[in-house]
């Protein structure tokens, strides 16, 4: 999305922990406000669960599993609800999870999922229901020998089913007890989740599978499937998929639905379109119908990254003259007749997506103008704030876009994406959005990196924003979300902390290595070698440690280089702090030593390359103006 801004773009200026919930308003609409409680129950309650719930507190008692436990279905319970909730039963300890029409006594657990039996069992536990809540939004109570869940609808359930699945021990034996717990959760807004929509080597189908498992887990349900390079997306646009990419395609798609993930298909005809053809037309709705075979049911007709000062074909300039506004009125009726001749005559298909070629800002201006009077109204504009990057995004700046495009607002977010600076891994928080922004938009689609493994940690915490950003603290969240992936390990999580500190920075995190500069401010103020050597041996041990311990091997295999690089920075590292120190010491023969060495070191620390799509080798950058700084400043203050 961002080719045409690079220049710009370019510059950088698992304990589950949750902040505790205040205070915070009741469902939209409903008038109400979420019950206070006591901010040791919230946390006790809330703290398994991700993302943060809007509502939770205790109950009385607690669940314990039994070896046999029983499942009671309603009528129309979420198959993949159902299917969540016995497999995480059984990675609770029970023996056996059995489904049964009612409950059978004699002290076994019950789980109530969905239907009357469901509804009765939270009122009994003294929980308020679904009434009142928006689409997506669920119920859950666990009390003395049961548990029962309900879903507004369908999707609802299955994060009900996800909460459960964090609230519940893993264990393999029966016994293990879950406290008394109610929650009642909804997102902040509807549409929630991450567009590969980068420049560079797409991401291969088993991430793909894997990506649309991690979206269902964080309550993510939206997908759209836009890499810039894939060529039946752009410059093939009219040709049919081959037999053997359509039916991954449908693989996908298929994985999609079972995790309640919308899968959005993304045709970009922008290169050689002829807006007033209906040759072009029937084109690109034979494409899309050939993937509504498939079981898509949302669409999206992106429009970026072209030029609009010249026309593909002479009928158009005839049709509707030239500059911004006729741009803006040609693309309005493509769009129109795609949304009429396609979406509308297709019952099931959800609202159209576009995104305009001026995706940016909030300044009138004669395209958006022509957008905003002459597309239809229903039809979902995507915008990427004020920048192709922004540092920052506000409620004011999402009023102006939806007033200015004259359209419902779903934000191209473009963090964590590193195709413009492919040199880095941007491994820091979603930052810099104002809380109250998701209730103003359609949604919010975070445009993550070409390394899909690595892009978990800031989609973990773009996921926490977008459902709850009243609850959400950037830090909180990435820490949380280096522990999910770290796993119980306690040096494992150590590794990834400082890994991914050491790639930190970017146009939403501008400070890099944060913890890193600390503990070297305080070396710097303190003179305490002994602590800043064991920050910097854990940094150097660091790649090893996850090459050893971390079980999502796709993260390893995506940082690579910047692994390799990280360990060597440690290493030139612990040499400047010892030359330092041998200088203090009078040590003159062993400073020699390492000021002929460091050199070597350093070399070696920028010696690592990522490999990109065209085979161009790019030097990878870890803790830049960092750790590299304290280096040369050990050289400098210490030359003999």
């Amino acid at each position: 999305m961002h080719r045409t801004r690079t220049a710009a773009a370019t510059t950088l200026a698992m304990a589950l922990a949750v902040l505790p919930l205040t205070g915070m308003a009741g469902p939209p609409g409903t008038g109400r406000s979420a019950d206070r409680e006591s901010t040791g129950d919230r946390t006790a309650a809330a703290g398994a669960i991700t993302p943060v719930p809007q509502s939770a507190h205790r109950l009385p008692g607690r669940a314990v599993i039994t070896p046999t436990t029983t499942v009671v279905a309603g009528p129309k319970a979420d198959t993949a609800a159902l299917e969540l909730v016995e497999r995480s039963l059984q990675a609770a300890g029970a023996d056996r999870v059995v489904r049964a029409g009612r409950a059978p006594g004699g002290g076994q657990l019950t789980v109530y999922v969905d239907g009357p039996d469901a509804v009765r069992t939270l009122r009994d536990l003294g929980t308020q229901g679904t009434d009142g809540l928006p689409a997506e939004g669920y119920a859950l109570a666990v009390g003395a020998g049961r548990i029962a869940l309900a879903g507004k609808d369908a999707t609802g359930t299955y994060y009900a089913a996800q909460s459960l699945r964090q609230l519940l021990p893993h264990r393999d034996h029966p016994g293990g007890q879950v406290p008394g717990t109610a929650v009642r959760d909804w997102p902040a807004t509807p549409l929630r989740g991450v567009i590969e929509g980068f420049y560079g080597t797409p991401w291969s189908h088993r991430a793909r599978l894997d990506q649309l498992d991690f979206y269902g887990a964080h309550k993510m349900n939206t997908y759209v499937y836009s890499p810039k390079d894939d060529a039946y997306l752009r410059e093939k646009w009219r040709d049919p998929y081959p037999a053997d990419r359509l039916a991954q395609l449908k693989e996908l798609v298929d994985r999609a639905r079972a995790r309640h993930v919308d899968f959005t298909y993304a045709l970009s005809p922008g290169l050689s379109v002829c807006y007033s053809s209906d040759a072009d037309l029937k084109a690109l709705t034979a494409k899309f119908q050939t993937l509504w075979d498939i079981g898509v049911r949302d669409f999206a007709v992106p429009l970026d990254d072209i030029s609009y000062t010249h026309w593909n074909c002479p009928a158009d300039q005839e049709k509707f003259g030239t500059g911004g506004g006729a741009a803006g009125a040609a693309q309005a009726h493509l769009l129109n007749r795609v949304n009429q001749d396609f979406i509308a005559r297709h019952p099931g298909a959800r609202p159209l997506e576009t995104v305009p070629t001026e995706y940016y800002d909030v300044k009138p201006t004669p395209y958006k103008k022509a957008l905003a009077t002459q597309l239809d109204k229903d039809v979902v504009v995507e915008w990427t704030g004020v920048g192709v990057i922004a540092p920052t995004m506000t409620v004011t700046q999402a009023e102006q876009a939806r007033e200015v495009f004259g359209h419902p607002i779903l934000t191209w977010d473009n963090y964590p994406v590193n195709d413009y600076v492919t040199s880095r891994l941007l491994l820091g928080p979603f930052n810099g959005r104002e809380k109250g922004l998701p209730g103003k938009l359609a949604g919010i689609t975070a445009n993550p990196m070409i390394q899909p493994a690595a892009s978990k940690i800031a989609l973990y915490t773009v996921a926490d924003y977008a459902w709850n950003d009243q609850a959400y603290d950037a830090r909180t969240s990435w820490g949380a979300a280096l522990n999910e992936l770290a796993g119980p390990d306690a040096g494992t999580r150590r590794a990834l902390r400082a890994f991914a500190d050491a790639s930190y920075a970017s146009s939403l995190n501008p400070r890099q290595a944060p913890e890193l500069a600390a503990a070297l401010d305080r070396f710097r103020e303190d003179g305490n070698a002994g602590r800043l050597d064991a920050v910097l041996r854990t940094l150097r041990d660091a790649p090893s440690v996850l090459r050893a311990r971390l079980a999502d091997r796709g993260f390893v295999d995506d940082s690579g280089p910047w692994l390799d690089a990280t360990h060597a920075w440690g290493i030139a590292g612990r040499s400047a702090l010892a030359l330092i120190e041998a200088t203090k010491a009078g040590d003159e023969t062993r400073a020699k030593e390492l000021r002929e060495r460091i050199p070597e070191q350093v070399k070696t620390a920028k010696s690592f390359v990522y490999v990109d799509l065209k085979g161009k080798r790019v030097p990878v950058v870890v803790a830049d103006k960092v750790l590299d700084a304290f280096v040369d400043e050990a050289l400098a203050g210490h030359a003999g």
